[in-house]
């Protein structure tokens, strides 16, 4: 008996060493397993969340960049920046845009902005300050507010009124800001209504059940300050 209990002693004293191992191994390859699991899932997290800010960042940019960099005509009301290269002393951080249509340049004097691109008044700037300067100056022009611009949809939509053109909007689009058209609307006899520069108005006719059946997909033009959509 004595011996028999020595033998399952030492049997034992055997195995309990060899149970630790097999526990210490499997407690390192669940740990392992874990941190490749974390650092999976942080690199998983980590790229979603630079994906996803650096596409925000890009439509946010796009968003503010696309009056400055699309064919949008300034209005009376607009606010504008104007910084020229290395002349800091003749930038401005806040330009009325006044109601006859011209803004005050330093320097410069006055400069008819009202329904010119940005692109336009930039040059405009530019060739007046170049009566002044060395060198050629570099100018940037930018709206900081577009609250002269809007367009007004009017109708048999639901919400008619005027709407602000912070950037390119096409008809849809507007119909969309109106709440869509209401159950009484001739959806395939609206009409844009264009205002001239040399006085007068031109209409040019949307379809927008057409549109809805991807058919005549050009006549969904983008708008100008000053449209105004007509829901019959």
């Amino acid at each position: 008996m004595l011996l028999g209990y020595k033998f399952i002693a030492s049997s034992t004293a055997l195995n309990c060493p060899q149970k630790d191992r097999v526990h210490a191994g499997m407690s390192r390859f669940l740990c392992a397993i874990s941190l490749r699991f974390i650092l999976a899932a942080f690199l998983t997290c980590t790229s979603w969340v630079g994906i996803n800010a650096e596409t925000l960042n890009a439509e946010n940019l796009s968003d503010k960049n696309a009056i400055a960099m699309g064919g949008y005509e300034i209005n009376a009301g607009d606010i504008l920046s104007l910084a020229v290269w290395n002349e800091p002393s003749l930038g401005s951080e806040q330009i009325l845009v006044r109601p006859d249509g011209f803004i005050s340049v330093p320097v410069v004097g006055e400069i008819m902005a009202g329904g010119r691109t940005v692109n336009a008044v930039q040059i405009a700037v530019a060739e007046g300050l170049n009566r002044y300067l060395k060198d050629e100056p570099n100018v940037v022009i930018s709206i900081l507010n577009a609250s002269g611009s809007r367009v007004y949809v009017l109708g048999k939509v639901q919400r008619p009124g005027a709407f602000p053109l912070s950037g390119p909007m096409d008809v849809t689009q507007a119909l969309a800001m109106a709440g869509g058209l209401n159950s009484f609307a001739a959806e395939n006899s609206i009409k844009v209504l264009r205002r001239k520069a040399e006085g007068g108005q031109r209409s040019i006719r949307f379809k927008y059940g057409k549109i809805k059946d991807g058919e005549r997909l050009e006549s969904n033009i983008l708008l100008h300050s000053g449209d105004v959509v007509l829901v019959p």
